[in-house]
């Protein structure tokens, strides 16, 4: 699936001059003019309307996005079920689990949950940067880390018994979400009945 590039001559004009993932490795780590030079020249901005898929396993993608507005969900399909497996919102780095760097077959779908402004960044640029800049390599090792502790939260979600807690945590860790998505996906994320969900929700309201 081709992203829909969102800008004309001049990609970073509404960025201040640079991509945005400039500013996200500079949170890691000071950056070489190298690195950034081919950071501005490899990623670009993209648009998704909502409820477009941004990956899916007949069309799926070369790049893994930076979220800069919306949300966004992971979910596989099981027959005529779609099981939500994730959740990601803004300053998030979105790409299917199994090709997360690489260009790999998934059964995982990526859909817009709201209207999307990303940066797509191309698997191709982060080999080149891990082969050739250490300094990539250390970011890159910082944002698995972020990555993988999200990974551990929706684990740990999920393995709560109570459907109390369940969402209870959800609400904790997921502040404001719950006002955003259809709670058809809140309850597919957290592995229980639209209904068991609608009376858990009732409880905490009254």
């Amino acid at each position: 699936m081709n992203p829909q590039k969102n800008y004309a001559e001049n990609k970073w004009a509404a960025y201040n001059g640079f991509s945005p993932l400039v500013n996200v490795f500079k949170h890691f780590h000071p950056l070489n003019p190298e690195i950034e030079h081919i950071i501005n020249e490899a990623t670009f901005p993209v648009v998704f309307k909502k409820g477009k898929f941004i990956s899916s396993p007949l069309h799926r993608n070369k790049y893994i996005f930076l979220l800069l507005k919306g949300v966004v969900r992971g979910f596989m399909r099981h027959g005529n079920k779609e099981i939500t497996t994730w959740i990601a919102i803004e300053n998030e780095l979105v790409g299917t689990i199994r090709n997360l760097w690489e260009d790999e077959e998934t059964e995982e779908y990526i859909q817009a949950l709201e209207p999307i402004e990303a940066i797509a960044i191309p698997h191709h640029m982060s080999k080149e940067l891990y082969e050739n800049f250490p300094i990539a390599n250390y970011v890159g090792r910082k944002m698995t880390e972020m990555y993988y502790a999200q990974a551990y939260e929706r684990g740990f979600l999920c393995r709560l018994q109570s459907a109390e807690r369940k969402y209870s945590r959800f609400l904790q860790s997921y502040p404001n979400l719950i006002d955003r998505i259809p709670l058809k996906y809140v309850a597919s994320f957290l592995g229980m009945r639209m209904e068991t969900l609608s009376r858990i929700r009732g409880k905490v309201i009254t």
